[in-house]
């Protein structure tokens, strides 16, 4: 992978403002596909967490048999990294911000990235729960911001929805698709509306299993069992909260239980983990306990724990 700060040509750069999971997921699709990618955010260790994480994807990949290795080798030289947005961001055909589920924080990298962009470049948002044409009142042109919402994790998940605000353009609408074609995924059109589709489904299927565990209904092991066997998903929701964090999980509630009513109301259980500080996988422990971020067994919170 490039240094940070390598210069390059930005004609068809791509930036990716955030170096969580989401944006390291972003970041390797757009590099795989052929774009000059920069990452980038004001933590230089999460930079480096970043490119080492790209870099397992890309060699597991040629280890599988999944990736040719003279493509991960291309890949990893088409992504750089950068910790000022406003530099990294000129002249580049495409934003896709994924920092905090914070609008302050989304507005100042849209306020500081936008202006040096390439003309007619378009900004993307992937919020999950957050108002695409608000976010875009620090744009010049809101026409050119959208909602481009990946999952996690980015490289093996294929949807993304496409998030049209208030002042979207069809031609914005149209490129976007475009990118998401180019970079192997299948994309869906959402018209903005709290929690789109896929996050409004999951938050009620998370909070609804919450209350399950808390009542004592089931374990947490036997909740995710029936979801992953009943209904054929790959993770149960109490293991996709612990993967997602439920500190942002609570936020997103929080989000849908003010615009869309009672039934998205927080459970109180998870309250209660985030105020301890159970956040999921990434803290060692939510619903279950995580050692080497694996999930350690028979470690869920006992039935009937409020």
């Amino acid at each position: 992978m490039t240094s940070n700060g390598a210069k390059m040509n930005k004609d068809n750069t791509v930036v990716v403002a955030g170096a969580g999971l989401m944006g390291t997921g972003i970041a390797h699709a757009f590099a795989v596909a052929g774009y000059a990618t920069t990452l980038v955010d004001i933590d230089q260790a999460a930079l480096t967490r970043a490119q080492t994480g790209i870099g397992k994807i890309l060699d597991d990949g040629v280890r599988l048999g999944k990736l040719a290795e003279d493509v991960a080798a291309a890949s990893k030289q088409r992504l750089s990294t950068a910790t000022d947005i406003a530099e990294a961001a000129r002249g580049a055909a495409l934003l896709i911000e994924t920092v905090l589920e914070k609008l302050a924080v989304k507005l100042a990298v849209i306020k500081a990235a936008e202006p040096v962009l390439a003309a007619g470049a378009i900004v993307a948002t992937n919020t999950s729960a957050l108002s695409v044409t608000e976010i875009a009142r620090e744009a010049t042109d809101a026409s050119r911001v959208v909602g481009m919402h990946f999952f996690n994790p980015v490289h093996k998940m294929k949807l993304v929805e496409i998030v049209r605000g208030l002042a979207t353009s069809d031609e914005t609408v149209a490129e976007t698709r475009a990118y998401c074609e180019a970079i192997a995924k299948t994309s869906i059109i959402v018209n903005e509306a709290p929690g789109l589709t896929t996050s409004r489904m999951s938050a009620m299927a998370g909070n609804e299993a919450m209350y399950m565990l808390m009542e004592g209904t089931a374990t947490a092991e036997d909740i995710d069992t029936a979801h992953r066997l009943g209904f054929n998903h790959p993770l149960g929701p109490l293991e996709l909260g612990d993967v997602t964090g439920w500190d942002t999980r609570l936020s997103v509630l929080r989000y849908l239980h003010q615009t869309l009513g009672e039934k998205f109301r927080p459970c109180p259980l998870i309250v209660k983990m985030v105020a301890a500080g159970r956040y999921g996988r990434k803290t060692g422990a939510g619903v279950y306990e995580y050692r080497d971020g694996q999930k350690v067994p028979n470690s869920g919170l006992k039935a009937g724990v409020l």
